[in-house]
Formats: C-alpha cells, sequence, structure tokens
C-alpha cells in the first residue's frame, strides 16, 4: 500500500512512517520543517526514515494549496494520516495565526486533495485537549466536546468537524484519533517528559503546574502507532443506527468514526516525576506554579470504542516508557 503521512518528521509521523516501511509499504512523508522546535531533531528523523528506499520526503508546507494539489496529482494514495499541525496549547496563547494556518487552512487542503484522488480512507490526529471544560471522566468520544479551553484545542474540534462534512458531502472515509499525551524516544521537546529530563540532567528546576495536581493519561508511542494501524485498515462505514433525533458524536449516517487512543490510566504528575527521578537516578529540583491558561487538571481516556472495533487497548506502564525514553535521550544528548 502507498500512504501519504503528512507530519512525518514529527514524533507520532516518524514513528509511524518507520512502523508502515517495516511492513512493506510504500510511504511518501511530507514535513514543512518549522523552528517550533529543534530542527536537528526532525532531521535527525528523517536521516532514518531516509534509510528505506520505500520512503519519500517532500520539504511542504499544507496551506501551500498549489504544491499540496501537486502531490495528490502526481500520486496515487491508498491511505493518507495526518498528522502535521501546530501543536502545544501554551503556544496557541500567543501565536494563533499558526495554528489557523496549518490546522484550519491546512487540512482543508489535505480534505480536498483527499476526496478528488479517491483515497480509501483519511485518518487524522485530533487530540484529548478538546475535551475542554468537560469534568466527567473517563472522557469519552460520546460525550459532547463544545467547550474548548484553548485555541489548539479549538481547531482540533474544528477537524473533527471539517472532515465529518467531507465524509458527509463526499462518502469519504475519515476517522479522527484523539490522542492522549503521547511520550517516548525521539519525542517532543516542548513536551513535560523531555523538559523534566533536560531541565534534571543539567541541574535545573522543573517547572511543575497547579502545584503538581495534576492527572495525565500518559500514553507511549508504541501503543499510538500500535492504535493507528489498526484503525487505518479499519475503515469506517455509516452506522445504520445513527439517530438524527439524539445524534452520537463518535459516529455517523456518514462513513465517519472518533476513537481516543490513551492509556485507560490516568497517573499523577507527581508519580511521574518521580519515576523519571527513579530512571535518571537524580531529585527533581520542584518549581511548584499556578494552572496555566489553557490547561486541564486531568485527562482520562475512555477506550472502549477502540478495544471493540480494532481489538487494541494500550497497555504500557511509564516505569516501562520512562525507562526507554531516558536510555535514547542519554545515548542521543549526553554520549553523542
Amino acid at each position: 500500500m502507498k500512504y501519504l503521512i503528512t507530519g512525518a518528521a514529527g514524533f507520532i509521523g516518524f514513528h509511524l512512517s518507520k512502523r508502515l516501511l517495516g511492513q512493506g509499504n510504500s510511504v511518501v512523508g511530507i514535513d514543512n520543517l518549522n523552528e517550533y522546535y529543534d530542527v536537528n531533531l526532525k532531521k535527525a528523523r528523517l536521516n532514518e526514515l531516509n534509510e528505506d528506499p520505500e520512503f519519500t520526503f517532500h520539504r511542504l508546507d499544507l496551506v501551500d494549496r498549489k504544491e499540496i494539489e501537486k502531490l495528490f496529482s502526481e500520486n496515487k494514495f491508498d491511505y493518507v494520516v495526518n498528522l502535521a499541525a501546530q501543536a502545544g496549547v501554551r503556544y496557541s496563547l500567543t501565536n494563533p495565526h499558526a495554528y489557523i494556518d496549518s490546522n484550519i487552512v491546512g487540512f482543508l487542503n489535505i480534505l480536498e486533495g483527499c476526496r478528488n484522488s479517491a483515497i480509501k480512507h483519511l485518518v487524522f490526529a485530533s487530540s484529548s485537549s478538546v475535551y475542554g471544560a468537560n469534568t466527567m471522566m473517563p472522557f469519552s468520544v460520546h460525550h459532547n466536546v463544545d467547550h474548548p479551553i484553548s485555541l489548539y484545542a479549538a481547531t482540533k474540534k474544528s477537524n473533527e468537524l471539517m472532515a465529518h462534512s467531507y465524509s458527509s458531502l463526499y462518502k469519504l472515509p475519515c476517522t479522527g484519533l484523539r490522542f492522549f499525551t503521547v511520550y517516548g524516544p525521539m519525542g517532543r521537546p516542548d513536551m513535560a517528559l523531555f523538559l523534566f529530563t533536560s531541565a534534571i540532567m543539567e541541574n535545573r528546576p522543573i517547572d511543575v503546574y497547579n502545584q503538581g495536581k495534576m492527572k495525565r493519561d500518559f500514553t507511549y508511542i508504541d501503543d499510538i502507532v500500535e492504535g493507528v494501524t489498526r484503525v487505518v485498515e479499519k475503515i469506517p462505514e455509516p452506522d445504520t443506527g445513527w439517530n438524527s433525533d439524539n445524534p452520537d458524536p463518535a459516529a455517523s449516517y456518514a462513513p465517519y468514526r472518533i476513537y481516543n487512543i490513551g492509556n485507560n490510566n490516568p497517573v499523577e504528575l507527581m508519580k511521574f516525576i518521580e519515576v523519571l527521578e527513579d530512571c535518571l537516578g537524580k531529585k527533581a529540583d520542584k518549581n511548584l506554579l499556578p494552572m496555566q491558561p489553557g490547561d486541564v487538571p486531568g485527562s482520562y481516556a475512555d477506550v472502549d470504542d477502540l478495544v471493540n472495533d480494532v481489538g487494541f487497548k494500550p497497555s504500557t506502564p511509564i516505569e516501562q516508557g520512562i525507562e526507554k525514553f531516558v536510555k535514547w535521550y542519554l545515548d542521543y544528548y549526553v554520549k553523542t
């Protein structure tokens, strides 16, 4: 099969591309290699992917409509996995236009490319951030999510709505995946695990928001990739039981589905830090701070639909996942 992976130089895009290539597929990856975080890390990911002759990379920005149209016209993709996005909740407070460009305009260009190319299935990254002001846990895809508390979350909710409209209008099979706090080797430097590790190794204090009174459904990258690959093969069909008088947000009369991919096991932030300290063999100097705008106190994924439809439930414990991340970090940053 031939896949288009957007954001291929990103954290999830890199790991997903590796898995698909390892399964004998052909992968075309695109990325704009922006400077939101260390471009050298993105290039290191690409260097590894480029070792496989079935991988082709194009430096493209999703906002460039003509180049995206050209990409689709020159290739016959079976599947598209859209992982490219401007990520980060806090960054959206100071750089809102970047989110509209990448996450709204860019996603529209992908939708147009898919519907004009008879793509078998578009799978796209949403986010647990869409749950916003919701407090009923675990977060279920069957809950209403109309109260985002960051622009980033709003753009991800918008992606779900945009995809549904294309699924309805053009019968384009679309599946949105709400990822929950992904971590692991080759991870994003703006995420907590990476920030904590670098600060502890450099004897700097770590910033712990909400006085550490947070819980997150930390999900290891291999579990995310396993979930994505299974979902790609599960092409959605119209739900004949969908009721327009009582509409289910997770399904549709159109070929459209939404899934959570999370570990289904929220962990207190202080416990997460303790495990990291054990793996590093060093204690952290904690700078306790108030809750930041746009943050939520907890996340907890209900993954029943994922289990029922594709037979998979993420299960990597943080002790194992953090240990693997630390090993990679020390090899990449300390020994090189």
